[in-house]
């Protein structure tokens, strides 16, 4: 049968000759009035590249009509010139008028140059392309192609033949020889009379059709779409005008084209709309009324939901349902995020908890590693919650409006992927906005028409998903992991603390402000709320929270943040500082005592040492049953104490005096050349010549947990990455850079409450200052890190190498936990060599059972082998900002050896203790105060309920909604205790809508309820 391919691609080469000539050689460099200059010459790839840095290149040439190619003649026919570059702003002239613009995004066309050519006419085409700053510039493609928008044309009819040779190559391959023999009918002998060659080309196309009939029952499912960053290459406030542009664009299309349906995700850009420009608003509601507009994804905006929390993805979900709901009398059933990097095993079950039935994505075909195994399957979470989830095609540029080939091999290819004869289709100009485009509207209708091309038909995407059969669907049971674009859980990390800060403040600024509402009946600030979170919300788009964006949209990233810091703060300083007023002292200990409050946000006991700024002489601190707590003075001068037993989601009362505490600074002088740390729990040796982490002895279990040198920092080369921002180097380990270097060495503090030693080190241009710290009362060594960062193509990691080991690592992800394979044997496990985790990771071993956490507060870029975790703490990429990482970074890792595994040890609640600390408020009572001096207001007795979120009821101020998940992978009875008389009511979901009552929290599951309160 392969004897039969070269008489077929002869014939199509042959046809295509006649009708498209390649100009790409002669194109003439320019002066800016279009003067031309000396030839431009082509590179080895053949194209026409110029320096990167935003230069400037002009290119010019002048086309003349020939009578005819290759023998076939042209006069009447319509000319277009394609195009394709790589330039950050395009502008095509044709005679002198400006025609097109365009730019990275929008970067390919198809100009109408005449409609109906005339021999011998000149058409000049001049270019003004602009390069990357970060990457050469270049004109890839130039094509002059003749053809008739009415009718069949050599060119079209070569498309037809490679379209139908493809179709029975892949499902009928017995026809082939039939095929084959019927090209022969060509009149060839008559190509210089187009209206002989024409008739002998229908009649080609007649004898074919019983060949093509079974293309016919296949479809395109087309939906208009314009991916719109929120913000990139390009500040925010640009979205706002490029989304109006778009949208209005679309609209007007649709009444030359009433077919065009048009889908668009993002609430806050219809928010946006609604506000600023009402006439257009009032037109998208009546197009989706009348089912031509097409709401997607339901996200507030489409943000990065590998690095973010659970409640943080349902929030998008709240918010931008909710929107949805309020604006255009419905929800969205379609999640839509084809463009972020990669998506976390909980996913399908938090957008189902949000009123989502499908998902789709195209971003796994970026894949570098292997191509991902299913077009359309079920995604299932660990809790067993299912959704039909859809791959849908790949981002090409071009695709309807210059090569329909480009479709129907995707339609080949899904359907022997899939078994699928409906292809869905997303035609449209995207990630600066634009979408469909006349043109490509117009090859729409011509394709439709043809006899070997499949059925075109403008739907939604909820329509064709609804028309799939998901009877016998594959099941993956998994993550679905990007294999690429890997730096995204380390660049720029500042925006990742933030976020990690901002999710951790507005949980609890909620939860207080909740709770003083319920209790002392003040104000609930819910205004302010909502708009905290929907800052939040913005910053986590999947080019932001990233770090993969220009420097001017990480100005504008970070004053948002610190109005929701500001916000939160006030919030919660506010909601903490009413209930402190309003409760009741009793005698205290000692005349000159001072009141102060512990709070723990937290759904369990806690004990942990306070740090307070206090008056001189406050050296002693009390607890309620007047026992003296074990305290002493920092370095710095503030007062340490271990705050004991603070009652879940509640408070304590403590007395401050002027006592001399126990312990304390004056001890520093007894410290022996040896840098230590040591409490009942642990022994800790310090390197007195590199500064990493001799030993770390488990006293209690008389176990050595390192095998090496702990902390250390690890600096490798990490550039060559086209993708700079979003990719570390494959390769970063064959190139290890210098050892840091120690510059100093001190003890600041040698108990009894706390040890301290600092180490600072010297990276080149880099300097790390690092306290290992260990409390009294705590089997946790912390590492508190401040880094002034100035390195450029370079990833830095912390690494302990452990006597433990297993072939799986454990990493915390929004609302559970993953494992993660050590011993990777398929080309899928060896890919994930750079893994992101939340607040933890940990390495059990089985047979000692004993394992070793690695907690941090801010941190998500991990790797591990069987007997090691590294967490990677800052990168250096240089595009698309310059200076992404370069300046302060302050962050706290820390490392917890445990008996039994992480579920045993409560990793997830250690993890927790560290990123949200009690919070310690001086009394200053009100006249009748009326609260206890301890109060336990929340209360899951299983300690494998994790309290989410608590919150007014977005409907009714009267109710009160709480959130909770299962971190352990194990059910837990539902039993909530409270002292201010709340009660579990019924079961919700996460858009506040009754469902089905939760008897018990399975396995990984969120649940959600109303929640009764006592009567006042």
């Amino acid at each position: 049968m392969l004897s039969l391919f070269p008489m077929y691609l002869n014939t199509i080469q042959k046809l295509y000759q006649l009708t498209r000539r390649d100009i790409q050689e002669s194109w003439f460099l320019a002066t800016e009035d279009g003067k031309a200059l000396e030839p431009a010459t082509l590179n080895e790839n053949r194209s026409i590249v110029w320096p990167k840095g935003r230069q400037i290149q002009y290119l010019t040439r002048k086309i003349t009509i020939p009578n005819a190619l290759a023998g076939y003649p042209l006069e009447g026919m319509e000319l277009r010139l394609i195009l394709a570059w790589w330039a950050e702003d395009a502008k095509i002239y044709v005679n002198g008028e400006l025609v097109r613009e365009g730019d990275l995004f929008d970067s390919s066309t198809r100009i109408l140059l005449s409609s109906s050519v005339i021999p011998g006419q000149e058409i000049t085409v001049t270019l003004r392309l602009v390069s990357p700053n970060h990457d050469i510039g270049g004109l890839m493609k130039s094509e002059l192609v003749y053809e008739r928008s009415q009718g069949i044309d050599p060119g079209f009819v070569a498309d037809e033949l490679t379209i139908l040779h493809n179709y029975l190559q892949a499902f009928s391959p017995e026809k082939l020889e039939t095929f084959t023999e019927l090209l022969q009918s060509i009149d060839w002998e008559n190509i210089t009379e187009a209206d002989k060659f024409d008739r002998s080309l229908q009649s080609l196309r007649e004898s074919l059709q019983p060949l093509a009939e079974p293309i016919k029952k296949r479809t395109f499912h087309l939906l208009g779409h314009a991916h719109l960053d929120m913000a990139w290459l390009w500040p925010l406030a640009e979205t706002w005008d490029v989304a109006r542009r778009t949208f209005q664009s679309v609209l007007t299309l649709q009444k030359d084209y009433p077919e065009l349906v048009f889908g668009h995700s993002s609430p806050i850009l219809y928010d946006w709309i609604e506000k600023n420009r009402s006439e257009l608003f009032n037109e998208i509601l009546e197009a989706n009324k009348a089912r031509s507009w097409e709401l997607l994804g339901g996200m507030w905006v489409e943000p990065e939901v590998n690095l973010i929390s659970g409640e943080s993805l349902l929030r998008q979900l709240f918010y931008g349902q909710r929107y949805f709901q309020e604006k255009f009398g419905r929800i969205c059933r379609v999640a839509w995020l084809p463009d972020t990097f990669g998506f976390p095993y909980q996913l399908p079950q938090i957008l189902h908890h949000c009123g989502i039935e499908y998902f789709v994505t195209g971003k796994l075909h970026w894949n570098d590693s292997t191509k991902f195994s299913h077009g359309f399957f079920w995604w299932q979470s660990p809790d067993g919650t299912r959704v039909p989830s859809l791959m849908s095609p790949p981002n090409v540029a071009g695709v309807m409006d210059t090569n329909p080939i480009i479709m129907t091999d995707h339609a080949v290819n899904w359907e022997r992927q899939t078994g699928l004869q409906d292809i869905f289709w997303l035609p449209g100009v995207g990630d600066h906005g634009g979408g469909p485009t006349r043109d490509m509207l117009e090859v729409a209708r011509r394709w439709q028409s043809s006899p070997f091309f499949p059925n075109i038909r403008f739907t939604t995407a909820e329509n064709y998903l609804d028309s799939l059969d998901r009877s016998a669907l594959p099941v993956w049971d998994d993550e679905l992991y990007l294999e690429f674009h890997r730096g995204c859980y380390t660049t720029h990390a500042d925006q990742k603390f933030y976020n990690r800060y901002c999710e951790s403040l507005l949980y609890q600024a909620e939860l207080w402000s909740s709770l003083a509402t319920i209790r002392l009946q003040t104000p609930y600030p819910k205004a302010e709320i909502e708009e905290s979170w929907k800052k939040v919300l913005l910053n986590q788009f999947h080019d932001i929270l990233p770090g993969t964006s220009i420097p001017e949209v990480f100005t504008d990233a970070n004053e948002t943040w610190r109005e929701a810091i500001e916000s939160g703060e006030n919030i919660l300083h506010s909601a903490l500082q009413t209930i402190v007023t309003n409760i009741s002292l009793p005698t205290p200990p000692r005349p000159d005592a001072k009141p102060i409050v512990i709070f723990n946000s937290l759904n369990w006991t806690r004990s942990n040492l306070v740090s307070l700024d206090v008056e001189s002489g406050y050296e002693s601190i009390y607890d309620l049953a007047g026992e003296k707590c074990l305290s002493g003075i920092s370095r710095d001068g503030k007062l340490l104490f271990i705050a004991e037993n603070i009652p879940s989601i509640g408070y304590r009362l403590f007395w401050l005096t002027r006592e001399a505490g126990s312990g304390g600074q004056e001890e520093i002088e007894t410290v022996a050349s040896e840098f230590v740390l040591e409490n009942p729990s642990l022994k800790v040796l310090i390197n007195p010549e590199t500064g990493d982490i001799d030993s770390i002895f488990d006293k209690v279990h008389q176990k050595e947990i390192l095998s090496g040198a702990g902390n250390q920092l690890q600096a490798f080369r990490d550039g060559g990455q086209y993708w700079d921002a979003w990719n570390i180097d494959p390769n970063y380990q064959q190139y290890p850079l210098s050892p840091i270097e120690l510059q100093s060495i001190e003890t600041l503090e040698f108990g009894p409450v706390r040890w301290r030693v600092r180490v600072v080190r010297i990276f080149r241009d880099s300097e790390f200052c690092q306290d290992y710290i260990l409390e009294n009362h705590s089997p946790i060594l912390r590492i508190e890190t401040k880094v002034n960062w100035q390195e450029t193509h370079t990833v830095i990691k912390a690494s302990f190498p452990l006597t433990v080991r297993n072939d799986f690592t454990t990493y915390e992800i929004a609302c559970g936990a993953i494992e993660r394979t050590n011993t990777p044997e398929t080309p899928e496990e060896k890919a994930k060599w750079e893994v992101y985790g939340h607040k933890w990771a940990d390495i059990t071993d089985k047979t000692e059972n004993y394992g070793v956490s690695l907690l941090n507060n801010g941190k998500y870029g991990h790797d591990s082998q069987p007997n090691q975790l590294r967490l990677t703490l800052l990168r250096g990429s240089l595009w698309p900002d310059p200076n992404a990482d370069r300046g302060i970074h302050q962050f706290t890792y820390a490392i917890y050896p445990h008996a039994g595994d992480w579920q045993t040890a409560q990793t997830v609640h250690r993890a927790y203790e560290l990123n949200i600390p009690s919070l310690a408020i001086p009394v200053s009572p009100s006249p009748s105060p009326n609260l206890p001096p301890s109060g336990k207001w929340l209360h899951f007795p299983d300690d494998n309920v994790i309290v989410m979120a608590l919150k007014q009821s977005e409907d009714n101020p009267e109710s009160w909604i709480l959130r909770a998940y299962e971190c352990h992978g194990k059910t837990a009875e539902i039993s909530l205790e409270s002292e201010i008389g709340l009660k579990l009511e019924n079961s919700i979901d996460g858009l506040e809508r009754p469902t089905e009552p939760v008897r018990e929290i399975t396995p990984w599951k969120i649940a959600t309820w109303r929640l009764s309160r006592p009567c006042t």
